[in-house]
């Protein structure tokens, strides 16, 4: 009933003895993956899988949706629904005691290997039905991470997701917080064409799941309409970015995003996804019109008190020993900036932010340039606090000079910018993320806010001045009107050094990240098709072009353009041609364009008032491509079929019957079957003719 992996409890005094929910092979190999590997080597095993349940499964980007939270060693943790441990290892860390719960005995069996040297965590495996009324109602913490949604499978009945919260609610102690994390089904990812994160179908969120099914996620109204039919009001909403499985940011109602942050759209890890529009510039126009909380692509939920967090940046995307946080917190109504390691290897880039502020501001010191002012709390984990500075981003205001088309202010604007940072140029010290989103702007004053990352050597102005410009550029194709030549000229920056000048970047970003995978090539490597919608829009369009059959009849003056006419519903599959027409009397010949492209096409059925026409009759069919029986091959973008029609007997009512079968071909291969058909009728046509005078020279 008990089992010990390392200092990992296992309890299954309620496990049914048999895992129901299973995702195959995969989780015997990552099971062989974490006995078999320690944590530190899960980054490496990722890129080398290349799979998406191993990078699901074992990021530790996972942890970041607890680790900001307020949770100390005084305090007990129950997490619901822990799976493979993605998060398990976090709580463990933070809290003081932390108990699991599991339907599956393999994932628990992952979860535990993985964590072997935790000793506050006890996992209970087995339904949660039948384990939830032995727990304890005392926790200062009940964390359902992406659980809630399932409510109708946990729980059942007529209302599953009221019942399921009532009966969660009842763990946790007064004063204690449940932490609620899920999609939310009207999330501007579902819109911009993400499928459904369970059902992995188009807009079955959106559209209210017409299909049925026992998940179910919900916009914040009908969060909020739960909460307070079950009595709650006290609730906190948080929003995770770009989602709760990866999060990197995380906003509260007391911090949303700005316009411009929200630029990592790019979610489609494990399945196709369709680009339907930019969400960047979406997320931009909700942010100005107030309405992001609606769209935000996932929730984090606070049942209980507050917290003072308002906002928080994970920057652990990158080598362990530059791994960081960034907070603002609210104490007493005054907003901090905090900057912290999130390990003892950071630890040394957190003390050199605050040698930068130091350098920094003796080298702008009596300049028009304010370093932003710093004060270090040392410890096993350091951090730098920063005072929150009021106004507006550099880049804002220049976005705004370009929206104007105002290119005198830009530039003046761009010069200014270069003159201010230019004080001191001779210094051993530079900021070289002076970029313009690190700059407020308060009337005259401006403020550098972030010097993470500080050279201590020399370094030309013109070369900041050229990254903070490349990087302006790289955020927002809108700002690609910027005249950026004028720039490199006005910096005097030469051809050569731009080119120069774009190789440090990357060795800059490569040394950020050392060898590890970045989230973004890792989804490049593993995430699923990417169908631009504006391209398969202009496929379509020339698709139902070149689907298209054009008529042109002959009365005497030859083909007349203001005379042709289509058929519709010609096409009676991708590549079925079946028409009836009714020809006029006086029509001599008829001309049947059957597309707009390469083609080869054979002829089923041709009639003219029930008499079959041979396709092969020269007399009655005249195309312009190359014959082979009855199959036509046209190595152009306009072919056409010619009838005679003079040539066949007539009536008042004619009726002409077409069925026939179409391919494309690309011209190329079109071209060279025909010139070989040609061959070949010339090969035939020279036999023909030899035997023919054989046959005379014997008659002689």
């Amino acid at each position: 009933m008990i089992e010990k992996i390392g200092k990992i409890t296992l309890d299954y005094s309620k496990y049914p003895g048999e895992d129901f929910y299973c995702d195959g092979d995969i989780e015997q190999e990552i099971l062989e993956i974490v006995k078999n590997n320690p944590a530190t080597d899960f980054p490496k095993i990722i890129e080398e899988k290349k799979s998406w349940p191993v990078l699901y499964h074992l990021s530790d980007l996972r942890e970041n949706i607890v680790e900001w939270l307020p949770i100390d060693k005084s305090m007990k943790v129950l997490e619901v629904g822990s799976g493979c441990g993605a998060i398990t290892g976090c709580l463990s860390k933070k809290a003081g005691e932390v108990t699991s719960i599991d339907l599956s005995k393999q994932r628990s069996l992952i979860n535990a290997y993985r964590h072997t040297e935790c000793d506050n965590v006890t996992i209970h495996v087995g339904n949660f039905q039948d384990i939830e009324p032995d727990l304890p109602c005392d926790y200062d913490y009940v964390c359902l991470i992406g659980v809630f949604e399932y409510g109708q499978s946990y729980i059942g009945g007529e209302q599953p997701f009221h019942d399921f919260f009532k009966i969660i609610k009842k763990h946790v102690k007064k004063g204690g917080k449940l932490v609620i994390a899920i999609e939310n089904k009207f999330g501007l990812k579902y819109w911009a064409g993400c499928t459904e994160d369970h059902l992995g179908d188009y807009f079955s969120g959106i559209e209210g799941y017409p299909e049925g099914g026992y998940v179910r996620t919900f916009s914040k109204n009908g969060l909020e309409r739960i909460f307070e039919e079950c009595g709650e009001t006290n609730y906190h909403f948080y929003y995770p970015y770009p989602d709760y499985k990866f999060m990197t940011t995380v906003y509260s109602d007391k911090r949303l995003p700005m316009v411009g942050e929200l630029s990592n759209n790019y979610r489609n890890y494990d399945r196709e996804r369709m680009h339907l529009f930019d969400e960047k510039n979406v997320f931009d126009s909700l942010i100005q019109d107030d309405m992001f909380p609606f769209y935000s692509n996932s929730f984090v939920v606070i049942i209980g008190d507050d917290i003072d967090m308002a906002y928080t940046k994970y920057s652990n995307d990158r080598s362990a020993d530059k791994a960081i946080k960034t907070e603002m917190i609210i104490e007493n109504g005054k907003k901090i900036i905090r900057k912290e390691a999130l390990s003892k290897e950071s630890a040394k880039h957190i003390r050199g932010i605050y040698t930068s502020f130091e350098k920094l501001s003796e080298r702008y010191q009596g300049s028009k340039l304010e370093i932003n002012k710093c004060s270090l709390v040392d410890g096993e984990l350091p951090y730098v606090e920063l005072e929150y500075v009021e106004g507006i981003t550099l880049a804002e205001i220049m976005d705004s000079y370009l929206q104007k088309g105002d290119v005198e202010g830009f530039q003046k604007l761009f010069k200014e910018y270069v003159e201010r940072i230019s004080y001191g140029e001779e210094k051993k010290v530079a900021d070289y993320d002076m970029i313009f989103a690190n700059i407020i702007v308060n009337q005259d004053k401006w403020t550098v806010i972030d010097y993470e990352w500080t050279l201590y050597e020399k370094v030309d102005t013109k070369e900041i001045a050229f990254r903070s410009l490349y990087c302006y550029l790289l955020e927002n194709n809108k700002r690609n009107i910027c005249d950026k030549e004028w720039a490199y000229e006005y910096l005097g920056i030469r051809p050569e050094e731009i080119g120069e000048y774009q190789k440090k970047e990357r060795r800059f970003q490569e040394s950020v990240t050392d060898s590890r995978m970045s989230m973004a090539q890792l989804i490049h490597i593993i995430g699923g098709k990417v169908f631009h919608v504006e391209h398969w829009r202009n496929v379509i369009k020339k698709q139902l072009a070149n689907k298209t059959v054009q008529i042109y009849e002959d009365t005497g003056e030859g083909y007349q353009q203001e005379t042709m006419y289509y058929i519709e519903n010609a096409y009676t599959s991708e590549d079925e041609i079946k028409f009836e027409l009714n020809i006029k009397e006086n029509v001599n010949h008829l001309r049947i364009d059957p597309a707009n492209e390469s083609c080869i096409c054979k002829i089923k059925e041709l009639t003219f008032n029930g008499e079959k026409i041979s396709a092969t009759d020269e007399k009655l069919i005249t195309i312009n491509g190359q014959s082979a029986g009855e199959t036509f091959v046209f190595a152009t973008s306009d072919p056409n079929i010619n009838i005679h029609v003079a040539e066949l007997e007539r009536y008042q009512r004619n009726t002409l019957f077409l069925s026939m079968e179409i391919k494309f071909i690309p011209l190329e291969i079109c071209a060279n079957l025909e010139s070989g058909l040609k061959k070949e009728v010339q090969a035939e046509a020279k036999a023909g003719i030899k035997e023919k005078i054989k046959r005379k020279l014997h008659l002689c």
